[in-house]
């Protein structure tokens, strides 16, 4: 088998020790694997521990021409079959994205027409400023891939995501990709799946609305989790500022009613609902044309019974795996298998979201997995992706009983 060739482009971050353990590995799996650093990347790790994994020189400068007969950047960026930048810094990721060249690292990849695979690793708060986002969507455009990071205990302190994922994983997918390897098993693959996540806003007039506190994360981790499972999933989601889990379908929705008509609409030809939105369950009977104006005294107006998705959804279900979520304040269980019972649900996930480290906003979850084979598992403080990972296990495990 032909060696395919792997340029690894090192940017500045406490990660750089697993770009040292990803060198290892892909070196040992086969690969021919070439090492641009940063300046910043030469702060954690040196290049002579790159040299030595990879047998490889290491460039770290533009102008150390050391082959007069090649223009190094140049000359690397048409040798490599796959070019992966792992750590991406989110200063590395900017520059990428508005095309600045000002080292060997952004040099050579403006040069190149190999694929380019993006693996960041920063602060969670970095990862979803708008900035970052944005340009992330640029690169997405550009026809750039992403490895996704990882959600957990960061150096920083922070618990979320924004961990590098992990060497094995890429090293895996860079298997798959260029060796045309068997993928492990995809226990989702050719299923189809709809994720429903967010709030939904309620519009009182033109300037206000009624909506809740949930961000959004649950949902979007479980549409994440269950893409990379193999599913193909379609994600409805209300208003939230978070990136679009890659090879996700995304269908933005503002109100109730939009997203119970862009469920309905989608659901015969689902094999798994999973309904983590948070849904109004009033909205006003009235939307002014015009901004209410302070009142003197106390202001009144009526609220209105939205749709019921998830009890639609029960009574038109033929094959379909229904999950549901009961976020509660008391009485949880009790609260959760009477939604279960009356909604025809094979699977609720219940959660005290008063309870520290569970509940809106937050990386972490607390959960409960109630199913309508009288199953119970708890799971203890987890962060959000785990939790994804623990409902679609149940959820291939119902598949599997029907």
């Amino acid at each position: 088998m032909i060696k395919k060739n792997i340029l690894l482009c090192v940017s500045g971050g406490i990660a750089v020790y697993k770009g040292a353990a990803l060198t290892s590995k892909l070196t040992q799996a086969g690969f021919n694997v070439r090492v641009i650093m940063t300046k910043s990347a030469q702060e954690f790790v040196t290049p002579l521990t790159f040299q030595a994994l990879s047998r490889q020189a290491v460039y770290t400068d533009t102008f150390a021409e050391k082959d007069p007969q090649v223009i190094s950047h140049i000359d690397l960026a048409e040798w490599a079959d796959l070019i992966v930048v792992a750590p991406a810094t989110a200063n590395v990721i900017g520059k990428i994205a508005n095309g600045i060249a000002d080292d060997m690292l952004t040099t050579t990849l403006l040069a190149s027409t190999a694929p380019v695979w993006i693996a960041p690793a920063m602060n969670v708060h970095m990862y979803e400023h708008p900035a970052v986002r944005r340009n992330m969507e640029i690169l997405k455009d550009y026809g750039y891939s992403f490895v996704e990071p990882n959600e957990g205990y960061l150096a920083c302190g922070y618990v979320g995501k924004g961990r590098l994922a992990e060497p094995e994983e890429i090293v895996e997918k860079i298997k798959a990709a260029l060796l045309g390897e068997a993928q492990k098993d995809l226990p989702l693959k050719g299923r189809k799946i709809l994720v429903t996540a967010g709030p939904t806003k309620e519009l009182i007039d033109p300037v206000r609305y009624l909506t809740n506190r949930s961000s959004g994360k649950m949902g979007y981790s479980i549409a994440e989790e269950a893409s990379r499972l193999g599913a193909e999933v379609t994600l409805v989601s209300g208003p939230v500022s978070l990136p679009v889990p890659e090879k996700v379908n995304l269908v933005r929705v503002e109100s109730a009613e939009e997203m119970y008509n862009a469920v309905i609409a989608r659901f015969a030809e689902q094999d798994v609902v999973i309904k983590s939105a948070a849904v109004a369950d009033y909205r006003p009977s009235t939307v002014f044309d015009q901004k209410l104006k302070k009142q003197e005294s106390i202001l009144t107006f009526t609220l209105e019974k939205t749709k019921d998705i998830l009890k639609e959804l029960g009574k038109m279900k033929t094959h379909q795996i229904l999950v549901g979520f009961a976020a509660e304040t008391n009485d949880v269980e009790v609260y959760a298998m009477k939604k279960l019972k009356e909604k025809n649900l094979d699977l609720i996930v219940a959660n005290d979201v008063t309870e520290t480290g569970a509940g809106f906003e937050g990386d972490t979850n607390i959960v409960t997995l109630l199913d309508s084979n009288g199953h119970r598992e708890s799971l203890p403080i987890l962060s959000k992706n785990k939790v994804a990972q623990k409902i679609l296990e149940k959820v291939i495990e119902l598949l599997k009983g029907r």
